[in-house]
């Protein structure tokens, strides 16, 4: 069955009617194969029995082998004793390879412990010998972060094309960000974080990170962020894309420059929040942003560097969970109009990138996984 519609153009101020270029379906990757709250997905190897890792948000990881109807499964680790997924926001929500896992067979996970308060947490772990499992036993913990609320809670991780591991977190919670934890260089909530994994233990400082010297934690790359759940590296350019989630009125699309204050909580979107006017000087301007009329809440997705939908080759994908649409945005070109590609029907908790540069959805409530297709 065919999911996508004609085609609107999403701005700040219209909606208007054009053709269906981009025309896209969705099908599902592992047909025979449903995951429990999946939120994130990495792939492992190529070739035609390829390998992937799949997170549910409880705190296990599955290992899946294969596409289509052969593919199959097998549980790579359990991490429920470890992981507090109580809390909505809450849960194992993010893994990311090392650079050279192929040899190193090093790989970090993102999570929430209980704690009073409840404890975000990075860690690093390594496979077992043969590579079947996670060894539990060699995690290693390189961060830990108080969180005052149980929401908002991030919890994105991956390299970036420098070989450095970048963090995101949210503002700490409950509405409005009551703590101001967005614009305050003192605190690593609500920002993106970048550190050298390679280095000191349990990390190094990137030497160029734009508060290593005075005026703020030096772990710090981005700020100013309310909930930057799902973020991503194009993989030709290298420039960094986020869905940040917003507040009542308005998602926003950033694309994040090192030592970025991207205005929350002064601004949500473009807006000024709480009040009708706002000091913007140094506030950066997302590249794209929808209301609520729209949906609730984006998730943020990649650059399409693909092959198999040759008409999104150039577009930041993104979603939101609430109203299941997904947009497609000229990663070149983000000054022109977003286009609504797909009305999934999903409720897409994370995109994920296979090694191809194929892009797939992730879908919280069904526990599937789909492929773009045309």
């Amino acid at each position: 069955m065919r999911l996508c519609l004609a085609l609107r153009s999403l701005t700040f101020a219209t909606v208007s009617i054009c053709s269906n270029a981009l025309a896209t379906e969705l099908a599902p990757l592992f047909p025979t194969l449903t995951f429990q709250q999946p939120l994130a997905m990495v792939q492992l190897t190529a070739g035609e029995q390829p390998q992937w890792l799949v997170v549910e948000k409880r705190g296990r990881i599955v290992l899946v082998d294969g596409i289509g109807a052969k593919a199959s499964s097998r549980e790579f680790a359990d991490l429920r004793d470890r992981v507090d997924a109580v809390p909505t926001e809450a849960g194992l929500l993010g893994v990311a390879l090392h650079p050279k896992f192929a040899t190193n067979h090093m790989l970090f996970l993102s999570y929430t412990r209980s704690g009073a308060p409840l404890v975000s947490v990075i860690e690093r772990y390594t496979t077992t010998a043969d590579g079947k499992h996670l060894d539990l036993a060699s995690a290693q913990t390189l961060l830990e972060l108080p969180q005052p609320y149980a929401n908002h809670n991030g919890g994105g991780i991956n390299f970036g094309p420098d070989g450095y591991l970048y963090i995101g977190f949210g503002d700490g919670g409950a509405a409005g960000d009551p703590r101001s934890n967005g614009q305050s260089l003192q605190t690593l909530l609500g920002k993106i974080l970048r550190i050298d994994v390679n280095g000191a233990k349990p990390y190094a400082i990137p030497p160029d990170n734009p508060f290593t010297k005075e005026g703020g934690r030096p772990e710090i790359f981005a700020w100013g962020l309310r909930n930057p759940w799902r973020w991503s590296f194009d993989r030709k350019s290298g420039a960094l894309w986020a869905g940040d989630v917003g507040q009542n009125h308005w998602e926003e699309i950033d694309i994040i420059r090192k030592g970025g204050n991207y205005g929350w909580n002064l601004r949500e979107g473009r807006h000024c929040f709480r009040s009708s006017q706002c000091d913007t000087k140094g506030l950066i301007d997302p590249v794209a942003e929808y209301g609520h009329d729209e949906g609730c809440s984006v998730t943020g997705g990649y650059v399409y560097r693909g092959s198999a939908v040759p008409t999104l080759t150039g577009r930041y994908l993104y979603a939101d969970y609430c109203s299941g649409k997904v947009w497609a945005l000229d990663a070149e070109h983000p000054e022109r109009e977003s286009t609504l590609v797909l009305e999934s029907g999903l409720h897409v908790s994370s995109f994920a990138e296979g090694l191809d540069g194929e892009i797939y959805l992730l879908d919280l409530e069904r526990g599937r996984v789909y492929r773009l297709t045309q």
